[in-house]
């Protein structure tokens, strides 16, 4: 079985009656029900990387593109020549700190892109080592709430689990910088978005992008969408053509390893209660 975003658990299983294999044509699988694949020994296997390099490439866009929306964002739109007022001219990302959390196959890859850039990279990961963060040039940082109040950027790229369901809340939010940016390309529900509003209209944050929300696609009229300091896409971060075409080949070659009795890399062991970094 190959899915997309579709949930799948007991009753599909049931109503398959002997499933062999399910993968995910995509990175994250927190639609599917892992327990009920354990149970009945059926392997889930995703296909992360063929667009890990695209959702990398995708959160260093967010990053830039807040800092450009704060300036130059609403002139065209308003009919108003250049020469904005200094406060409200873009940032440049050089010299500017950013907190990756999560340093998984995207997140490593965001770090990569962001040291191009000349940023100093803090990165979050409890599941990763001191030294291996260091080696890829990044510092690391053992509490996350310590970490906020020291960045500019703050990029997600952690799986959505129990442990990081709302994970961003109206605590966290607040111990960041009032200039500071939040970009979640990772999953809805781990920013809390009601308070990520409020936040925003209060002036405690400067800004986010988002590529992921609670509820997909949002309701009509949802609150964040009148906010000019947010910059929205509807879950594509990972999408392109080329990324499509790698997606469903490496889909087709999960199911016919599993088939085959291989173990490719992108292999999860359903019956495994930690989830690494997407």
């Amino acid at each position: 079985m190959a899915l997309g975003a579709t949930r799948f658990g007991e009753p599909e299983l049931e109503a398959s009656r002997d499933m062999k294999v399910v993968t995910r044509i995509g990175v994250g699988y927190d639609a599917v029900d892992v327990p009920a694949l354990s149970r009945r020994k059926v392997p889930l296997m995703v296909a992360g990387t063929p667009i890990r390099r695209r959702r990398a490439e995708q959160a260093l866009c967010h990053d830039a593109d807040a800092g450009q929306a704060r300036g130059g964002n609403a002139f065209p739109r308003q009919g108003t020549a250049s020469g904005s007022p200094s406060g409200m001219l873009p940032y440049d990302l050089f010299g500017k700190t950013v907190l990756i959390v999560g340093f998984g196959r995207i997140g490593t890859r965001t770090a990569k892109r962001c040291l191009a850039m000349e940023m100093n990279v803090l990165t979050y990961d409890p599941y990763k080592s001191a030294a291996e963060i260091k080696a890829a040039g990044c510092e690391p940082v053992g509490d996350l709430d310590a970490a906020l109040p020291r960045a500019d950027f703050v990029s997600i790229h952690c799986p959505k689990t129990p442990e990081t369901v709302g994970m961003f809340n109206a605590t966290r939010l607040k111990r960041m910088k009032p200039t500071a940016y939040l970009i979640n390309t990772a999953r809805g529900g781990i920013v809390d978005e009601a308070a990520l509003y409020d936040a925003l209209v209060a002036g405690k944050l400067a800004g986010a992008g988002l590529d992921v929300f609670e509820q997909e696609p949002p309701p009509s009229g949802h609150s964040l969408f009148e906010l000019p300091n947010v910059i929205m896409a509807p879950h594509v971060a990972g999408v392109t053509r080329e990324a499509v075409d790698r997606m469903s080949e490496q889909t087709a070659r999960n199911i016919l390893s599993a088939l085959d009795a291989h173990d490719p890399p992108e292999r999860h062991q359903s019956g495994r209660a930690r989830l690494i970094p997407d």
